[in-house]
């Protein structure tokens, strides 16, 4: 039994302004409309046993990731497993396996990849993981390597050893990012390749490689593992949600520092299949078709007298005029623009707005929600203006604010609104106000998405000026 296990976590503050801490990488459009957790879905599946498959990720991140799924994959077998916070690679592949072998067995093995990677050869991609699978029936923890295609310094390397028979070869070391001239080296020596951060193993063999090189980290997750069973009543549950105050015990490291960099029994599988993790707006810019200017665009652009720039552009035109090498990127709230050879340097951006706490570190405009999504239209310290998109059967918890108040419009479709002991049915065109103090609750019983101009005033818009009285989600 194989069963893919996805990981899908971090902010990818490389690609800011469109990847947040809220929207990270995983959830972005890609050139052809895919998201690249929804094209880590399908590749999954593809080889998957069963059409079963496993994510960790975290609870904000569930609703809009079970979507994409359900979008991209709908026949598959979705599991999820619910982390409260990020603690690193290794103690989300030890959850994994925990949770494998208690619906599988210790001999089922697991295809560990990350949800924001790119594969466009997925025949190499398919043969690299039938050469994996084999060498994990042995006992091997065993690696998919990627064949570099230029000395590349910002990824780690796998130096390989002594073939396996015919399916890969023995690892003699990890190596960290070298510099540009030992990556050429590397190059050079065909004995290196790019670690991806894909493993296939079953889930007895990592669980004792865990227990054995990191102990602490093996016992701290049997305890969050017993805590998460005594809190269900099925393992079957899904999503099961892992308890935040054993977890947060846990010490954070990546599964390659805790294990793999140390364990006897390593295997890597060498494989040319059009891998990139998309790391860059450069690797952004890579994905679409040049003009004979060397200029990639997407959204409303006009260039002129412009050479070797990408404009992405949301829901404005974007026009320059006599700019080369430039990376131009437009969000409803934001607008990047960099040198193309500086693009790996975004991060600083997110460092510098973190230091004030800026929300575009974590939010966009529009932000997804279980039932939908808002968008915040007008926002000043006493009105806040949003449009909201409710789902077909989609509901908003039933809350109270103590200081302010709101006025809902319904433009489109039908809206049921539960406000005190009351019950109103409000069409297009039809408003409805709600004064503070008083519980409310909006819901879409109709067959199609609804939208709903919701105004706010008072003195005070914070998000903490909500109770929650009864929320089907569980926060949202």
């Amino acid at each position: 039994m194989l069963i893919p296990v996805i990981l899908s976590g971090g902010a990818g503050t490389r690609l800011w302004p469109v990847s947040r801490k809220a929207h990270p990488k995983p959830f972005m459009r890609l050139a052809d409309g895919n998201t690249l957790a929804g094209t880590t879905i399908q590749r999954a599946l593809a080889v998957a046993d069963g059409g079963t498959t496993l994510t960790v990720t975290s609870r904000d991140h569930y609703f809009l990731t079970r979507d994409i799924y359900q979008e991209a994959e709908p026949k598959g077998t979705h599991h999820f497993l619910l982390e409260p916070e990020g603690r690193n690679t290794a103690p989300a592949i030890v959850a994994a396996a925990m949770w494998v072998k208690a619906h599988w067995g210790e001999s089922a093995q697991m295809l560990v990849m990350p949800a924001d990677h790119l594969i466009r050869d997925m025949d190499a991609f398919s043969q690299a993981v039938q050469s994996a699978t084999h060498l994990a029936g042995e006992g091997w923890l065993t690696c998919l390597g990627v064949t570099p295609t230029h000395p590349e310094t910002g990824y780690g390397y796998i130096r390989s050893g002594d073939g396996i028979e015919s399916w890969g070869h023995k690892i003699d070391a990890f190596v960290e990012k070298p510099d540009l001239e030992t990556a050429q080296r590397y190059l050079r020596s065909g004995e290196f390749l790019w670690n991806a951060g894909m493993f296939c193993f079953t889930a007895n063999a990592i669980l004792s490689a865990v227990e054995s090189q990191a102990p602490d980290i093996y016992q701290s997750m049997e305890a969050v593992w017993r805590d998460m069973q005594d809190g269900v009543s099925t393992l079957s549950k899904s999503p099961m949600e892992l308890p935040a105050e054993s977890f947060a015990l846990v010490r954070s490291e990546s599964i390659d520092f805790a294990v793999m960099e140390k364990a006897p029994k390593r295997a890597v599988v060498p494989m040319d299949c059009g891998w990139s993790d998309i790391g860059s707006w450069q690797a952004i810019s890579d994905l679409y078709e040049s003009d004979q200017s060397g200029n990639r665009i997407q959204g409303e652009v006009v260039l002129i007298d412009s050479r070797n720039t990408f404009v992405q552009g949301e829901s404005r035109l974007i026009a320059a005029v006599g700019v080369d090498d430039l990376v131009i990127v437009d969000t409803q709230d934001a607008v990047l623009v960099a040198r193309r050879d500086r693009a790996q340097e975004v991060k600083a951006v997110v460092d510098e707005l973190k230091q004030t706490d800026h929300s575009t570190v974590t939010h966009h405009q529009t932000i997804h929600r279980p039932w939908g999504t808002y968008t915040v239209l007008e926002d000043s310290a006493n009105c806040r203006v949003r449009r909201l998109s409710i789902r077909p059967g989609g509901v908003l918890s039933l809350q109270v604010h103590h200081r302010h108040s709101e006025h809902w419009t319904v433009v489109k479709g039908e809206a049921a609104v539960q406000l005190g002991e009351s019950e109103h049915r409000l069409s297009a065109g039809e408003t409805i106000a709600i004064a503070i103090g008083v519980p409310h609750r909006l819901a879409n019983m109709g067959d199609s998405s609804i939208e709903v101009i919701e105004v706010q005033t008072g003195d005070y818009l914070g998000e903490d000026d909500m109770e929650r009285l009864e929320d089907y989600y569980g926060s949202h």
